[in-house]
């Protein structure tokens, strides 16, 4: 989950497996698999940047060893 701030400067958690993709229109707009689309204050660069960390993050080996 990423969190974004939505153009009214609520902030809103997506989850960002949904993402289909994203795109400036000015403003950075998010569409997700289920058709839903978000605009929101963080630029395109950002979003991508947090969907990216949060890939690597679930991806990660657990640092568990029992």
């Amino acid at each position: 989950m990423i969190q974004v701030t939505r153009l009214n400067g609520v902030p809103v958690i997506i989850n960002a497996d949904l993402i289909k993709f994203v795109e400036a229109t000015p403003d950075t707009l998010i569409s997700l698999t289920t058709g839903e689309k978000i605009m929101v204050k963080e630029p395109v660069e950002l979003v991508a940047e947090l969907a990216t960390q949060y890939r690597h993050q679930v991806e990660a080996p657990s640092d568990l060893s029992g």
